[in-house]
């Protein structure tokens, strides 16, 4: 699937993806992958549905779901670098994802977000019904020595 728009291309093809651009983003300027290294980036995208936002050919936007494309998916490192924000560009990525073939009759989609909330919840995501019957297993800091 690729879409271009006001100069945009959004794309799914994975051949795009620049990941050098993708984990110095996640690396260095998110609050969710801080250290991540570079192999890591990689066979996280090796591993997951991603889609790239694109301007000029140059990597601008990412996401990626990890989905078993039966049930489920987790929607995670989701990023439009900062000169290109106000633009909508998320949500035309949203609107694009969400319509995916691969992403349809999944019985639950989640993410997790510190300050998106706004984003996620026009497109039909809300907080847990009952947060209590999720659990987790979180490593702090699992990239600081790597």
């Amino acid at each position: 699937m690729e879409i271009e728009d006001s100069g945009f291309i959004f794309s799914d093809d994975t051949q795009k993806i620049d990941s050098v651009a993708v984990h110095h983003y996640l690396s260095n300027q998110s609050y969710w992958a801080e250290n991540i290294p570079l192999d890591v980036v990689k066979k996280s995208i090796e591993n997951s549905l991603c889609f790239g936002i694109y301007k000029d050919t140059r990597q601008i936007g990412f996401a990626r779901w990890i989905t078993d494309k039966a049930t489920f998916a987790y929607l995670a490192d989701v990023y439009v670098d900062e000169i290109y924000r106000g633009q909508g560009l998320s949500k035309k990525l949203m609107s694009l994802m969400l319509f995916h073939k691969d992403l349809q009759g999944l019985r639950r989609y989640m993410l997790a977000t510190q300050d998106a909330h706004g984003l996620y919840a026009q497109f039909g995501f809300k907080p847990i019904d009952h947060p209590d019957r999720l659990m987790a297993v979180v490593i702090k800091d699992a990239y600081k020595d790597l």
